[in-house]
């Protein structure tokens, strides 16, 4: 079997697994925007990018193949609105968002768009993302989530080989390294993961999925609830091992202007619904599979963990009957995902085509 799609070297392939992640993570592209809006060079790029599986399908069809075939087994790997019901409660919905601000993705789905008309209730991860002041001030509280606090710099904790890479990376995306140089990875992360096109719809104003979804909900007069805080996601994050951080810094940085092709690839999916081939195209995707221990360590802490807090935060407010929760599509689908975390709290999940 080929291992390799045309567009990508082995270091790209390396980061398309943290790419997707940082996905689930909405609050912190525009947190970072924020940050980073005195720094970084403004653009109005033009957005680009090819769909990889569709690559995937002319170059490797045997590849391709075994994608749709792993896709096809996970479970509850299509469709992102479900339809939440329990005995002697009203239903509710759950639905899967990407954390963008894309038409394609800011647009709901006929379906979605009336059951979120329709709710009382709107839950999304954390209503933080509608203060920005007030989250930055509990992010103050706490500056070591966001920036070294001893002598330690990113350089600092490179090889001089991959330290060229980040200033390189960074100098591209009009970031002057020194201006940075005490950030945390993660953050940082979280700012080059994005294309150049949506870090200028953000800068612009544009709001990503989730804090569209909460910001109409309160013009209309629903209510809106959250089910964490921006810095407990922040400590999940720093709950990792730095080194696995500073990897994926670096590897995403390589992958250079391909992160186009990982985010429309994601955008391609997500308006087909098939949250379950993520996973299985970028493990295709990744030759040898060089961090999957700590990929894993990263999947465990920020998706199956929070999915757990999640239900146990959602069920109060479910409760009271007709809300709509929406969270990344990430953590919908597996044998550990929040579709069947619902099943398992006593409600019948139903896809809602």
């Amino acid at each position: 079997m080929k291992r390799v799609i045309a567009i990508a070297d082995r270091a790209a392939l390396v980061s398309l697994k943290l790419l997707a992640a940082l996905n689930v993570l909405f609050f912190l592209s525009f947190l970072i925007v924020l940050l980073l809006a005195g720094r970084a060079h403004a653009e109005t790029a033009t957005c680009a990018g090819g769909d990889l599986l569709a690559s995937l399908a002319k170059s490797d069809p045997t590849a391709f193949k075994k994608v749709e075939a792993e896709a096809a087994a996970v479970p509850n790997g299509k469709g992102l609105l479900w339809k939440l019901e329990k005995p002697g409660e009203r239903p509710s919905f759950l639905f899967g968002t990407m954390h963008i601000t894309d038409q394609r993705v800011t647009t709901l789905p006929a379906a979605a768009q009336k059951a979120y008309d329709g709710a009382d209730t709107v839950i999304i991860e954390t209503t933080d993302a509608l203060d920005k002041a007030k989250m930055m001030a509990a992010m103050a509280a706490e500056p070591g989530l966001m920036m070294f606090t001893d002598n330690t710099t990113l350089t600092s904790l490179l090889s001089p080989e991959d330290a060229a890479v980040l200033n390189k990376g960074l100098d591209a995306r009009g970031i002057p390294p020194l201006t940075v140089a005490k950030m945390k990875p993660w953050i940082l992360s979280a700012m080059v993961a994005l294309p150049a096109c949506e870090v200028a719809r953000q800068t612009a104003g544009a709001p990503v999925l989730d804090v569209k979804l909460a910001s109409d909900a309160k013009a209309s007069g629903k209510d809106v609830e959250g089910l964490e805080t921006a810095v407990d996601q922040l400590r999940a994050m720093a709950s990792l091992p730095l080194a696995y951080h500073m990897k994926g810094l670096v590897e995403t940085l390589k992958l250079g202007d391909k992160v186009n092709d990982v985010n429309e690839t994601m955008i391609v999916l997500y308006q087909r619904g098939d949250v379950g081939m993520f996973w299985p195209l970028f493990r295709v995707v990744l030759p040898d599979a060089a961090d999957e221990a700590g990929y894993a360590a990263f999947e465990q802490t920020m998706i199956t963990s929070r999915n757990k807090v999640m239900v146990d935060h959602a069920m109060p407010i479910l409760a009271k009957g007709n809300a709509f929760m929406a969270v990344g599509a990430l953590h919908l689908p597996g044998p550990d995902g929040l579709v069947e975390d619902f099943r398992k709290a006593g409600y019948t999940v139903t896809a809602v085509n």
